[in-house]
């Protein structure tokens, strides 16, 4: 999933609403997209029983540092898997590509296999994977003490616009230490090598795969790079990389808006709104006032307060993203008339001391997105048109993404249209209203794709479609079981968020 996996709210509070911790060996005969000389022998993974559930298998698989150097330095990508319950059936593997960036596939197949329908689970081996700079797979970290030392979020001046220039190229240089040499190559065009690896130590012909969010971008670099190894690829909220500094921010504001739209749509026709019968923009428009004045307590901490950043780039887009109308409505309420508390005492002897190193899977995006910014000026300029797109949601997610990439090195892999001319078509599932992976996104993917690509369209809201109802769910599991995608344009209809508990 975009973004959602990559900040707790306790680190968004103390940064000051900032972001959190700121997400092939080839079989014989074939050659890479670099030229590299293939390995004659396929990779193996030997599993075993995980750790956490014997009920599910946990193995790695070494692969390069480096693609371009194959025969360098190794590191082990952490894997997990769960077979076909019905053998019989077995179509074969599904790999699952995990969101983020940040995002654990190993604890996706070990804890939350549910995502899966039982149907998939019948017919394949169910397969993900912490990528390369990810959880158990040589992950990212920089020093505690330097990530809590963040800039302000929003940036008011060319001193400001510097300072943060300054702070990244700090912690890029920290985290790289830090983490080491897969630091370097934490990138998704690296990655989908890696995934190709994963498929040839799988013994699979052809790759069988679902990415979402963050994960699609995965899926989009694999089917550029090895077209002919598809035989099936879902990818579920699109992510767009073929848009410029401009473009990423206006359409993820757009995004932002049209979720923030389609909230505002639910609670005038739902009674059990908490907002129900009120002006719920101007309840809001009140809401991010008193908090540009320091009036608006944060609910997991009465003593601090939230700023118009913190509402509009992380509360609001949180309780979209399953969509969780009704508590973010209860929430608006509850916050319009509460005022910031007291801080409590510290408790005698409870002192915590900080990990010196955390997390920090932003630095991928940042591998992945040219997003250049001359100054402060340009960047001012761009504030104020998110702002004229998002009247409600001024300071989408995307702003916290840009202001941690100004001053990092340039994109080995920039955005780009695609260029894919796979077997059979890809299939896109996108939710109407998508708060981080808009529409917007998906329908420029599927225009770039043409005839190599078929866009089915959740008429309801949420990042993520795939159990959105069984319309949704029984056409991509025909599409990865049979290889029958819908008819191009279906739409499946949308299932209403709960109503708020009158209770």
């Amino acid at each position: 999933m975009l973004w959602k996996g990559n900040s707790t709210w306790r680190r968004v509070t103390t940064w000051g609403t900032a972001i959190a911790g700121a997400t092939a060996l080839l079989g014989a005969g074939a050659t890479g997209p670099s030229g590299a000389a293939p390995q004659r022998t396929a990779p193996t993974i030997i599993w075993s029983s995980c750790a956490e559930d014997a009920t599910a298998q946990c193995g790695t698989l070494s692969v390069p540092v480096d693609w371009n150097h194959p025969t360098g330095p190794r590191f082990e990508l952490a894997l997990a898997r769960r077979t076909a319950t019905e053998p019989a059936a077995r179509v074969g593997t599904l790999v699952f590509g995990p969101g983020g960036p940040g995002d654990s596939g190993v604890e996706r197949v070990v804890e939350g296999i549910s995502r899966f329908s039982a149907d998939l689970r019948r017919r394949f081996d169910i397969v993900s994977f912490d990528p390369r700079g990810v959880g158990q797979s040589s992950p990212v970290r920089c020093s505690t003490d330097l990530l809590n030392q963040r800039p302000a979020p929003v940036l008011t001046s060319q001193a400001d616009f510097d300072a943060t220039v300054a702070y990244n190229r700090r912690l890029w240089a920290d985290c790289r230490k830090q983490t080491g040499p897969v630091f370097d190559h934490a990138d998704t065009p690296s990655m989908a090598r890696d995934l190709d690896a994963i498929r040839a130590a799988l013994g699979e012909a052809t790759l069988t795969y679902h990415g979402s969010s963050y994960g699609t971008l995965l899926g989009q670099e694999y089917a550029e790079q090895f077209p002919h190894r598809v035989r099936a690829m879902v990818l579920e909220s699109v992510m767009d990389h073929s848009l410029d500094t401009r473009a990423f921010l206006n359409t993820q504001t757009a995004a932002a808006q049209d979720s923030f739209d389609a909230f505002v749509a639910w609670c005038d026709r739902t009674e059990s709104c908490a907002l129900h019968g009120q002006d719920v923009r101007a309840v809001w428009a009140d809401l991010l006032d008193r908090a540009g004045r320091g009036e608006v307590p944060d609910p997991e901490n009465p003593s601090a307060t939230l700023s118009p950043y913190a509402l509009s780039g992380f509360l609001a887009p949180r309780a979209f993203y399953e969509p969780d109308y009704a508590t973010f409505a209860q929430t608006i309420s509850a916050l319009s008339t509460r005022t910031p508390g007291k801080a409590a005492p510290a408790k005698a002897g409870a002192t915590e001391e900080a990990a010196p190193t955390s997390s920090n899977y932003l630095a991928i995006f940042c591998q992945d997105w040219s997003l250049p910014v001359r100054d402060y000026r340009e960047y001012a300029a761009r504030i104020r048109q998110m702002a004229r797109i998002g009247t409600d949601l001024p300071y989408p997610q995307a702003l916290a993404v840009l202001e941690s990439c100004l001053g990092t090195p340039p994109v080995d892999s920039p955005q780009h249209r695609l260029r894919v001319g796979t077997d059979r078509p890809l299939l896109l599932i996108n939710a109407l209203h998508d708060p981080a992976a808009g529409h917007n996104w998906a329908s420029n993917v599927a225009r770039q794709l043409g005839e190599d690509g078929v866009l089915l369209t959740y008429e309801g809201a949420g990042h993520g479609s795939y159990n959105a109802g069984p319309c949704m769910t029984g056409a991509v599991d025909r599409y990865l079981i049979s290889l029958t995608p819908p008819a191009r344009g279906s739409r499946c209809p949308a299932v209403d968020p709960a109503p708020a508990d009158a209770g």
